[in-house]
């Protein structure tokens, strides 16, 4: 086959794959990017049309397996994590599908070696070769800024077709993945937005606020899915507020869920650098929901069932100003670490998290805000975490909604959480029974389990539920202000809505994404707003936000740690 009929295949194979027009276009012009590029570097027609199938194969396929597991498509920055992070999680946590993908990678480099070795072709002066190349980029620009540039494209990300289409628009989206040796976020205004004015207490109670991260947990009925009297208390209890809840993650990154909890901001705004918030992040937020909290009086605290060198969490919560922070290696005996290890269970870690939250209110009984992380319900599901024996009848009556032993395991684990949540909570009234709390629960992601839903019911694969999850707010012992307060949420709004909630002060920041809820709805980062994009310019020009290259940025002021 001659270089002209291997460049016509694969136009045709991007034509039928992609299918819609725009994403046709953005495929095209990417597949002559790349063949201009392999012609700059082997000189011949048929090698480089050839070896551009076979990467844009390669890129399509690692897309695939992206999407799956995390809900978004391969992007030009996610390259950067492959070896931060996601090779090794997929080895330790999906083996099978990391095996899979090995195998894939290692037939396609045999393949690519052996289009370079047989299907050599006549070799172009390289005077024409670079022209081609150049002609191929600007063709990608071009095509990129006419289908709607870097606001159209971005939104694409969730979306399982135009896998190949969608990281060649990626490519082209400069901003998305230059580095920038600061921090990046891609929804500042240029104009700032004057601030709220600060808004009163409802009266002079304090409430400790326990904020308590379900890991992987969501709510079936959202498929509708019907689930026990026991859990449906526990996703939505009697007297409280809950609703669902829109996350940015799904599969995996519990800590950008958190991020958004903890600063009141979309993970998503910070683009490529949202992976890494927790280390690039550190030190720099002045406004958080600790430090609001301090400056009434609040005293800090994180308990969570990750050890103290978990990635930079000891670090990045230090830097919002978290002052006692407890990790799953401080805990005392009787807590063994090794057992807890080997499930994560929330039977086990409910209990040791009381007994540290208990002692630190005996030392100081300040107003309290906590945040506790579990660990419990994350993938994979394949693995029996749930000791046989135990919620049998509870697995037997989820497998028989959804034929599916993943879906069993899901449920198992969910009923002991609730059980082990409603131990935790009586536990914690029976100590201190005056007390005002407010317990602000919530799922940080859905599980890769969800996909099994999607099959049975034949879902689309970017349905935007597989990134919703819950949340529910209980008030212990005083009366919460849940007037007004909407049933669906985007993450980066329940820190607000929790302090609302509260019935405490709100000071000018707060105020004003109370006041952007209505505008932005459940969508923070993906709804076009530019009161929101003024509102970031304004957190940034007061130093609220420091997107500043580490070298300019001031030295960090001492914490208390």
């Amino acid at each position: 086959m001659n270089g002209i009929n291997i460049l016509l295949a694969g136009l045709a194979i991007v034509a039928a794959t992609e299918r819609k027009p725009r994403r046709v276009a953005m495929g095209l012009a990417g597949y002559a990017a790349l063949v201009g590029l392999f012609l700059v570097l082997f000189g011949d027609l048929a090698r480089s049309a050839l070896l551009a199938i076979i990467l844009g194969v390669t890129i399509a396929g690692a897309s695939g397996v992206k999407h799956h597991h995390s809900g978004m498509k391969l992007a030009v920055a996610d390259l950067a994590l492959t070896f931060a992070g996601t090779i090794p999680f997929m080895l330790k946590q999906y083996r099978a599908t990391a095996a899979l993908t090995i195998a894939a990678a290692v037939l396609l480099a045999i393949a690519a070696i052996a289009a370079m070795a047989l299907a050599a072709g006549p070799v172009l002066p390289f005077s024409e070769r670079a022209a081609l190349f150049a002609l191929g980029i600007a063709l990608l620009f071009a095509t990129f800024y006419a289908t709607g540039g870097a606001e159209r494209w971005r939104r694409d990300v969730t979306a399982r077709s135009g896998l190949f289409s969608f990281f060649m628009a990626s490519l082209a989206d400069i901003a998305s993945w230059w580095p920038t040796g600061g921090l990046r976020m891609l929804d500042v205004g240029d104009v700032p937005l004057p601030l709220s004015p600060p808004l009163p207490a409802r009266g002079a109670v304090r409430p400790d606020i326990i904020v308590i991260q379900h890991e992987s947990v969501f709510d079936p009925r959202s498929y509708g899915l019907t689930v026990d009297e026991r859990v449906a208390d526990f996703l939505t209890p009697p007297g409280a507020h809950s609703g669902r809840l829109h996350v940015d993650i799904y599969g995996g990154g519990s800590w950008q869920t958190e991020f958004s909890l903890l600063t009141g901001l979309s993970s998503a705004s910070f683009g490529p650098d949202s992976y890494f918030l927790f280390s690039k992040g550190a030190g720099r937020f002045a406004h958080s929901l600790p430090s609001e909290l301090a400056a009434l009086g609040y005293r800090s605290m994180l308990a969570t069932s990750c050890r103290r060198n978990f990635l930079s969490y000891d670090a990045f919560y230090g830097g919002l100003g978290v002052e006692e922070r407890v990790f799953s290696d401080d805990y005392p005996a009787p807590f063994d670490l090794e057992a807890f290890e080997a499930t994560n269970s929330d039977a086990d870690f409910f209990p040791a998290t009381l007994g540290a939250l208990s002692a630190s209110l005996d030392r100081d009984p300040a107003p309290r805000f906590a945040m506790v992380l579990t660990n419990y319900n994350h993938g994979p599901h394949e693995t029996r975490l749930v000791p046989a024996g135990t919620y049998e009848e509870e697995r037997r009556i989820a497998e028989s909604v959804l034929p599916d032993a993943t879906y069993g395991e899901y449920y198992a684990r969910l009923c002991e959480t609730a059980d082990s949540y409603a131990a935790f909570r009586a536990a914690l009234l029976a100590r201190h029974p005056e007390r005002p709390m407010l317990i602000v629960r919530y799922g940080d992601h859905q599980p890769t389990m969800s996909r099994a839903i999607e099959r049975a019911q034949n879902l689309r694969p970017d349905d935007p539920r597989q990134f919703e999850t819950f949340f529910a707010i209980e008030a212990l012992n005083f009366e919460a202000d849940f007037e007004g307060l909407p049933e669906r949420l985007d993450i980066a709004q329940l820190g607000t809505v929790a302090l609302k909630a509260a019935g405490l002060p709100l000071d000018a920041v707060s105020a004003t994404r109370l006041d952007l809820i209505e505008e932005l709805g459940d969508r923070y980062v993906a709804t076009p707003s530019e009161r929101k994009r003024r509102f970031h310019r304004t957190l940034v020009e007061a130093g609220l936000i420091d997107l500043a290259p580490a070298r300019n940025r001031p030295a960090p002021s001492p914490r208390r740690a």
